[in-house]
């Protein structure tokens, strides 16, 4: 995947991507999501590596924002209508050109961030219109470790997966 050479900016929606996609609300309006622990090792390594990470998603909640947090995620953009305009000026305010920047999406409201990156990327259980448009499409499912499929597969495309795994395990972890 040649297009995996020049990323710097790997940016995901969260809701079928780093979850499975189902939302548990309680009661008291509380919303619950599960992330995968992959995942998260996943963009420990990408923010290792010195790939900038961004979460572009539709909704607002505490627990993405609190996963944000645990993980370092350097860009949160949430509550956000129009994925492909908030990917578009986050690479603009990061100077990077269009090629530098791939996004995960798993559903039709990604489709204008996947027109705006250079590698648009699926998960696996997204619908078949979706998948048509990605350039790569994830062997694993939404919430089930697909994130870090998509960053071992650019650190390696990269050249750089084994010294960002040692790195990890000497202990200059990101979280």
């Amino acid at each position: 995947m040649r297009q995996a050479l020049a990323i710097r900016l790997l940016a995901m929606d969260v809701d079928g991507v780093l979850t499975d996609g189902v939302l548990y609300l309680g009661r008291s309006g509380e919303e619950l999501k599960a992330f995968h622990v992959h995942d998260g090792l996943g963009l420990a390594l990408a923010r290792g590596a010195g790939l900038q990470v961004a979460f572009v998603t539709g909704r607002s909640s505490e627990a993405v924002r609190r996963r944000a947090g645990e993980l370092g995620v350097e860009h949160l953009l949430e509550g956000v209508r129009h994925k492909g305009e908030a990917l578009r000026d986050l690479a603009r305010r990061l100077e990077l050109p269009r090629e530098a920047v791939a996004f995960v999406g798993d559903d039709l409201n990604d489709l204008p961030a996947f027109a705006a990156c250079g590698l648009p990327i699926a998960v696996a259980d997204a619908p078949a219109r979706v998948r048509a448009a990605a350039a790569w499409v994830t062997q694993a499912r939404g919430g089930r470790g697909a994130v870090r499929e998509v960053v071992e597969g650019i650190l390696a495309v990269q050249g750089r997966l084994d010294d960002a795994v040692a790195r990890y395990l000497a202990g200059e972890r990101c979280q």
